[in-house]
């Protein structure tokens, strides 16, 4: 098995097919997106294959250490940058190909309408061991 982090973004992805922002949305429209996905995750549990996933608001700052004694930098929030996470799903499956499969199943929740957004979902495998240094 192996994990693969499944990121959906509010914008800094290519355009979904149904790309009408949630702010637009009526209220039953969100309660039917909200609903597909925690079916969607119920299904994966009952097959083993949820590992955990949240929802973000899309406010949040930016941290940094600045030196012994110092506080931290914070600059933010940063809700006017290109790229903005609206959430996130963590799985464990058997293939790459599966979680691809389970991407592409989860991009269809549904939007605007109760169509399906066809949104672009970043498919990420865990890291499992340090990266090779080459020189």
């Amino acid at each position: 098995m192996a994990k693969y982090l499944l990121l959906k973004h509010y914008r800094g992805a290519p355009a979904a097919v149904n790309d009408v922002p949630m702010a637009q949305w009526a209220p039953e429209e969100i309660s039917a997106h909200v609903q597909y996905m925690q079916d969607f995750a119920a299904r994966l549990e009952k097959t083993g294959e949820f590992v955990d996933g949240q929802a973000l608001a899309p406010e949040g700052t930016w941290v940094r250490y600045d030196g012994e004694g110092r506080p931290p930098v914070t600059d933010g929030p940063f809700a006017e940058t290109k790229d903005l996470i609206a959430g996130w799903m963590v799985i464990d499956v058997d293939s790459y190909e599966r979680a691809v499969e389970l991407a592409g199943e989860l991009s269809a929740a549904p939007g605007a309408g109760g169509k399906p957004i066809h949104e672009w979902l970043e498919v990420r495998p865990f890291l499992t061991a340090p990266p090779t240094i080459t020189e």
